[in-house]
């Protein structure tokens, strides 16, 4: 195998962190662009892009460790994943459960643990990580592909025959909506959608693990094929036709983040495919590269502390309590120091309010990046 520096992964992968960290974090939720909102049910808009593209990039980044994995063994391979996916699982629980504390008819008292929701972003991470790395390591690059063909296959399947009759593809008649209700509790489950379910539940897992499975592949391609025309040409065609595969799918099995249909991992992982293709061409092949892949690359040297910060920090600040006027009621309102930046400084900008929400989050996006890169500078590098 050639032994290769891949700059552009890293930019992939700082980038993919730094547009999750701006569409998680905008000044209001109901003044968006629609380009960065999520598809409602089906679909898939740009920001359906950033969550399966990081899985990806979880994929790649494996697919440089696993060599030095077996050469230590089943013992340590098995130590390292097992003990890095429980970590990732667990800060992701301790953030959902963050800050701890809230107010209370004017005082702050501990948040209990009986309305924390168990899944999310990072907890999705963690277990599609996991069994990613249990498949690939086991079975194998070939029998993983073969694996994650058989999962993308029977999930399909499974999900027209254990959904509700005649409406399996529903939020109410997807069959991992009450799976995820009896395992983790309705109390444990995300509610953002006005009823019970969770767009990072156990059930819709599957999926999300082939894609870092694909990501993977991905990785030991580019290794072992090296910097030539010949790799990034046929990265490019198997981009191409997993988009046209994941597209023809999408008329039997729609394109769907929310239960992560097996179409929209297809057709997501070939976009992150083109988009890691056209990467490596401009920075590996054409050495296009500066201030641009600079701003991300540190995005992506530190891209869990620098995720977990961008969710941490809002809560923490969201118990300071800055005067705001009065309600309909007459009662004193009270806004956090985030949002006295959006309500004061973005959101008079201009008349469209979306674009005082989006000044916002390019602000923020502003402030995590300088944090990032301080810490490039010192070489402080949070790895799990």
């Amino acid at each position: 195998m050639v032994k290769q520096r891949y700059y552009s992964l890293d930019v992939f992968r700082g980038a993919t962190v730094a547009l999750m960290i701006l569409v998680n974090n905008p000044g209001s939720w109901e003044h968006i662009f629609t380009p960065l909102e999520h598809a409602p049910w089906h679909g898939c808009t740009p920001t359906d892009l950033v969550f399966p593209f990081f899985l990806f990039a979880v994929g790649n980044a494996f697919s440089f460790v696993l060599p030095s994995f077996e050469e230590k063994g089943n013992a340590y391979f098995l130590k390292k994943v097992v003990k890095r996916a429980v970590l990732i699982f667990v800060i992701g629980l301790l953030l959902n459960w963050s800050p701890f504390v809230q107010w209370n008819d004017g005082h702050l008292v501990v948040k209990g643990f009986q309305q924390v929701r168990i899944m999310g972003v990072l907890q999705r991470i963690a277990v599609s990580y996991l069994l990613a790395a249990l498949i690939i390591y086991y079975a194998k690059p070939r029998g993983a592909f073969v694996i994650g063909c058989i999962i993308l296959l029977v999930y399909w399947a499974f999900t027209f025959l254990a959904g509700a009759p005649g409406d399996p593809l529903s939020l109410q008649g997807f069959w991992g909506t009450q799976f995820d209700i009896h395992l983790f509790g309705i109390n444990h489950v995300y509610k953002g959608e006005g009823v019970p379910f969770d767009p990072e539940g156990l059930s819709s897992t599957p999926g999300a693990v082939v894609q870092v499975i694909i990501g993977f592949l991905t990785g030991q391609y580019i290794q072992q094929k090296g910097k030539h025309f010949e790799m990034l040409a046929n990265l490019l065609v198997m981009a191409l036709i997993l988009m046209v595969t994941g597209y023809i799918w999408d008329m039997v099995f729609p394109i769907n983040k929310k239960i992560w249909t097996s179409s929209y991992v297809v057709y997501t992982s070939g976009l992150a495919m083109a988009t890691l293709g056209i990467l490596i061409y401009a920075i590996e092949f054409k050495a296009y590269k500066g201030a641009w892949s600079r701003f991300f690359d540190v995005f992506g040297k530190n891209p869990l502390f620098i995720f977990v910060f961008s969710g941490f920090l809002p809560r923490i600040l969201g118990l300071i309590h800055i005067p705001d006027g009065t309600n309909d009621e007459g009662l004193p309102k009270y806004v956090s120091p985030f949002g006295w930046l959006y309500q004061t400084i973005c959101k008079p900008i201009s008349v469209d309010e979306r674009v005082g929400s989006l000044v916002y989050a390019l602000i923020l996006i502003a402030f995590y990046w300088f944090i990032v890169y301080l810490m490039d500078k010192k070489k402080i590098y949070i790895k799990v």
